[in-house]
């Protein structure tokens, strides 16, 4: 198929379009090679999603398209809210009108959702059951420890693997316009009869991840500074936990929602299913790169972070046969020998400012 991949300039979309390619697609990059992301380097085929007659032109070659384009990242998105919304929310809609009003051949379309829209994962409480505590609030402090209580009996919980039927509770600005943007998608395909997918990606790491935008992935940026010689920063006590998925099996899930059938109309976590701590992350990347700095804990909370949140992957095993392939360690490996020849400029300490200026950490 022709498939159209916004964002396909950018860190997924890459590794996407070369796995399209890979199994005979032709894949078409659609991205307006956003300055933090690739460098003040201009781009004479840059493209941009609120341009609508570029998108028009776009649209009338698909026959498939895998929306990744937004703007990404918590932090900074707490306080460029309009930018955010522009992009993502707005972005996604220009798309959608034009279908509307001129589906051509596209027969189907594939956003990607995210992880943060759940906010606070799942957990289970011993007398209470399956409970999803309610967000922190900014300027929130722990009392005895970082971990959330039950919301019904006050009681110790156990963090389980979040289900695509859990309810979202979006705790940053980045995580209502993601959840924005796979309703209006979905919404789209149920009106209109076109399958849609939504893919709720977790924690994506791997080769071509930006070094220098402190806004990009928690690997990333641990590793921009393990690089430069700093210690990586960590929020809270650093056991706070993730899902790590290597963006190798994020673009075979891509590929397996928009090769078969059963994944039309349908919604999947893509993630391992094992959760890691922050902390974890750091060290391992550091031992990976044979350096002896350790991470430093912050012991402040930043404003727009859940505690702990991994997936279930059930559903995505179970209709499309996925299973995850790298292994953490593998897929840091690899991210750090692709490093190798990157220049990484640490901005986590003005990105970090820049927070607490706001009040935001």
């Amino acid at each position: 198929m022709k498939v159209l991949v916004t964002g396909g300039a950018g860190f997924i979309g890459t590794h996407l379009c070369d796995a399209l390619r890979a199994r005979g697609h032709k894949a078409e990059v659609f991205d307006n090679y956003d300055p933090q992301v690739h460098g003040r380097v201009s781009h004479d085929d840059a493209k941009d999603v609120l341009d609508c007659a570029a998108l028009q032109r776009a649209l009338a070659r698909a026959e498939a398209v895998v929306h990744l384009a937004a703007a990404v990242g918590v932090a900074q998105g707490q306080y460029q809210i309009k930018h955010y919304v522009d992009t993502n929310v707005s972005g996604t809609a220009n798309i959608l009108d034009i279908l509307s009003r001129r589906r051509g051949k596209v027969r189907k379309v594939i956003v990607a959702g995210s992880m943060s829209a759940y906010g606070e994962g799942a957990y289970e409480c011993a007398k209470c059951g399956r409970v999803r505590p309610p967000l922190r609030p900014a300027g929130w402090k722990p009392a005895a420890t970082w971990d959330p209580a039950c919301p019904a009996c006050g009681g110790a919980l156990r963090s389980v693997p979040t289900r695509e039927e859990d309810r979202f509770v979006c705790s940053s600005v980045y995580a209502v316009t993601k959840m924005t943007q796979e309703e209006l998608v979905m919404n789209f395909g149920a009106a209109y009869g076109l399958p849609t997918v939504a893919l709720r990606f977790f924690n994506v790491h791997g080769p071509g991840q930006s070094l220098s935008n402190p806004y990009t992935g928690v690997a990333a940026i641990f590793l921009s500074r393990i690089k430069n010689g700093a210690a990586p920063a960590v929020y809270e006590d650093g056991n706070q936990t993730r899902d790590f998925v290597s963006v190798h099996d994020i673009s075979r899930a891509c590929v397996l929602a928009l090769e078969k059938k059963e994944a039309d109309f349908q919604v999947f976590n893509v993630g391992t299913g094992r959760a890691t701590s922050v902390r974890e992350l750091a060290e391992r990347l550091a031992k990976l790169c044979g350096s002896d700095v350790r991470p430093k804990v912050l012991g402040t909370f930043r404003s727009g972070d859940v505690r702990h949140c991994f997936s279930d992957i059930g559903r995505i095993r179970g209709r499309l046969g996925f299973e995850p392939e790298v292994s953490l360690d593998d897929g840091l490996r690899e991210l750090i020998d692709w490093s190798r020849g990157v220049r990484a400029v640490d901005r986590f300490d003005r990105a970090h400012g820049e927070l607490k200026k706001r009040g935001l950490a």
